[in-house]
Formats: C-alpha cells, sequence, structure tokens
C-alpha cells in the first residue's frame, strides 16, 4: 500500500512539474494528490512537503528558460523579494488556520482571469514589454506580495497568477510572462519551505523524491513551451486555469457542505 502511495505521489509531482513550467496550476494536481495519498497527516505537512518538490520543479524551469527567454532582473528581483516576505506570512497562517475557509473564492477570482483572457484575443500573444519605472516596482511589488501570501498559504493557481500579472501589468507575451512566474513562484515556494520546515511540518525525504520527478517534468515542460511558442502556452494557460476552477469550485462545495 505504501508502494502505491509512493508512486502515485511521485507521478503527481512529474505531472506538476510539467504543466507549471507551461502555464502554472502545478498545485491543481500535486496537492489534491498529497491531500489524497496521505489522509491522515496534517494539511501544514502536506502543504511543506508539496513546496520542496514545487521549488525544485520552478528551479528546474527556470534553468531551462534563462537560457532562451529575455528576463527582467530588476523587476523579478523586486517582485521576489516581495512575494518572498509574504508567504512566509501565508505559511505561518497555514499552521494555525486550515486554508478551507478562503477556498470558496478561488475560483471566483480564476474565473474572472479567464474570462478577461478570453475577452482579449490579443492578450498575452505580443511581447511588447512596459517600462513602468518606479510605479512598475511598486505594482510588482504589491501584486506579488499578495499572490506570494496566497502561495504560501495554499497554493494552487499561484503560478497562473503571476503570470496574468506580467501580461497584464508589463505587457509580456505568455512565454515571457510564465519564466518570469517561475522566478517568483521560487522565491515564495522557499520562503514557505523555510516557515514549514522551522515549525518542523516536513517530511523531507517525500519532499525530494518528489522534488526528483517534478524536475523532470518541469525540463520537459518548459522545453515544450520555449519550442511551441507564446500561443501554445496561452491555449494551456486557458486549459489549467479553467481546470483550476472546476477543481477550487468543488473542493469549496465540499468544504461547505
Amino acid at each position: 500500500m505504501l508502494n502505491l502511495e509512493l508512486g502515485f505521489v511521485l507521478a503527481a509531482a512529474f505531472g506538476a512539474g510539467l504543466i507549471d513550467a507551461m502555464a502554472g496550476g502545478g498545485g491543481l494536481i500535486m496537492l489534491p494528490a498529497l491531500f489524497a495519498a496521505y489522509p491522515q497527516v496534517p494539511h501544514p505537512t502536506l502543504l511543506g512537503t508539496g513546496k520542496v518538490a514545487s521549488l525544485a520543479g520552478s528551479a528546474s524551469a527556470i534553468a531551462r528558460y534563462a537560457g532562451h527567454v529575455r528576463l527582467d532582473w530588476p523587476l523579478l528581483a523586486t517582485a521576489s523579494f516581495s512575494a518572498f516576505a509574504a508567504s512566509l506570512v501565508g505559511a505561518w497562517i497555514a499552521t494555525q488556520i486550515s486554508p478551507a475557509r478562503f477556498r470558496a473564492i478561488v475560483p471566483v477570482i480564476l474565473a474572472a482571469v479567464v474570462l478577461y483572457t478570453l475577452l482579449h484575443r490579443d492578450f498575452g500573444s505580443l511581447h511588447e514589454p512596459r517600462h513602468l519605472g518606479r510605479g512598475g516596482r511598486v505594482y510588482a511589488a504589491l501584486g506579488s506580495a499578495a499572490i506570494g501570501a496566497y502561495d504560501g498559504f495554499f497554493g494552487p493557481g499561484a503560478g497562473s497568477f503571476l503570470a496574468f500579472m506580467f501580461v497584464r501589468g508589463f505587457g509580456f507575451d505568455f512565454l515571457h510572462a510564465t519564466a518570469s512566474a517561475k522566478v517568483v513562484n521560487a522565491a515564495a515556494n522557499a520562503a514557505a519551505i523555510l516557515m514549514f520546515g522551522i515549525t518542523g511540518k516536513l517530511y523531507w525525504l517525500l519532499g525530494l523524491a518528489m522534488a526528483a520527478c517534478a524536475m523532470l517534468g518541469a525540463q520537459i515542460g518548459s522545453h515544450i513551451a520555449i519550442r511551441r511558442g507564446s500561443g501554445f502556452v496561452r491555449i494551456v494557460f486557458l486549459l489549467v486555469v479553467g481546470s483550476l476552477i472546476a477543481k477550487t469550485a468543488v473542493d469549496a462545495w465540499h468544504a461547505a457542505h
């Protein structure tokens, strides 16, 4: 039974790394798998263990993207620092209360993201960066802080929210936005791991095994995204966010009933 559970979560980690590298949303696969395989384990332990794999997947994708996509590192440094600090707070809150109380609002926000993307046909298809100066850095810091806090607290969809932020706020196409989101996502994941590790809520061996699978998936996912381009990533983004809406809506309904 233990081997079946382990194989199940390792396969989920691979799938999460693959999807997350292309459009975010890997938590849609990884967290449900962990909660299904280990239903008796406290949720902060599973959240923290999943973050180990998520960080590895993000780092793997960044390494692949960095050689093919030009990233705005000063902007990402601001966003990453903000996300790191906020994620520490979010992870601490997760050790105190259950994320179930907040699940109902997630599908509503995701639905708004999908609607906006569908109504704007050229959204994320062209890479025309807008250099907003100090205002842009403030926007990146505030947006990344909000998403980072959510990522530390719960997580599914954080990468998709970040990609949307970079497309909407800075004129990135979906390929550049996804690559940029991975950098900020990695900072948020690192902060969550730090907090969950300090509180002793981590299964390190399981997390590292999942990390290896997530890294492999992320290499394949980022390779596909680079080869197929921004139009393909946009389609994957819509499919992933649509799936996130369905999954989080069902979770919220079950939690309420």
